[in-house]
């Protein structure tokens, strides 16, 4: 069966998207790879700024619905095991978007309408920060996270250095490996905050709640 018009115009454009980049990524290149008409294209989306958003929401590896999640059953599984996937999908994450979303800070009029369509959508890159900070806030109350902790601080801590590993490696060649980074980087950081609950359980958990 042949995919539907809103996944085909997806997929043309996280192909186009990386591989001539966002600013030369125009709808109706985008219309075309899918094998629509632009006039398709825009009965999806309203216009290549919400397209490009869907993109970063549906094509790559989705914090927000693992947050949410972790955040509403504070206790589940292990701190680790919930931290470790977290880092690791915030890592490929940005990983993946970090070469779509450069060209917008070459453009500034581009920029600007992107952080426009955002702001109307809810959506950027402070979200998934704030959201890891409820979750640890939510992990506070249960006592597996120092009462004296600042939850944004330590969010930011993790999510910045996912995000800086997508940066820094970026003309490396390589980057540090995806799960390697997520344990190291989440044991680090539990050094700092992890409560006396999870001190006295241990923090020896490696994989995501189940």
């Amino acid at each position: 069966m042949d995919r539907p018009a809103r996944v085909r115009i997806l997929d043309a454009a996280h192909e186009l998207m990386l591989t001539v980049g966002l600013a030369r990524a125009t709808t109706k290149e985008i219309a075309k790879a899918a094998g629509c008409s632009e006039a398709a294209l825009y009965k999806y989306f309203a216009s290549k700024e919400e397209l490009f958003i869907r993109v970063l929401g549906e094509r790559l590896p989705r914090l927000t619905p693992l947050l949410s999640s972790l955040a509403a059953e504070p206790g589940r599984g292990t701190l680790e095991g919930n931290l470790t996937e977290i880092a690791r999908q915030a890592a490929l994450f940005y990983e993946q978007s970090f070469p779509i979303a450069a060209s917008l800070y070459a453009e500034t009029q581009l920029k600007r309408r992107h952080d426009e369509a955002m702001r109307d959508l809810g959506v950027g890159p402070h979200v998934p920060i704030e959201q890891l900070a409820a979750y640890l806030r939510a992990e506070q109350g249960v006592g597996r996270i120092r009462q004296d902790t600042d939850a944004f601080a330590a969010a930011s801590l993790l999510m910045g250095a996912c995000a800086q590993r997508a940066f820094a490696y970026d003309a490396a060649g390589e980057r540090p490996e995806a799960d390697d980074f997520a344990v190291r980087l989440t044991r680090t950081l539990l050094a700092g905050i992890a409560g006396t609950e999870t001190t006295d359980a241990g923090i020896t958990g490696t994989g995501p709640a189940g």
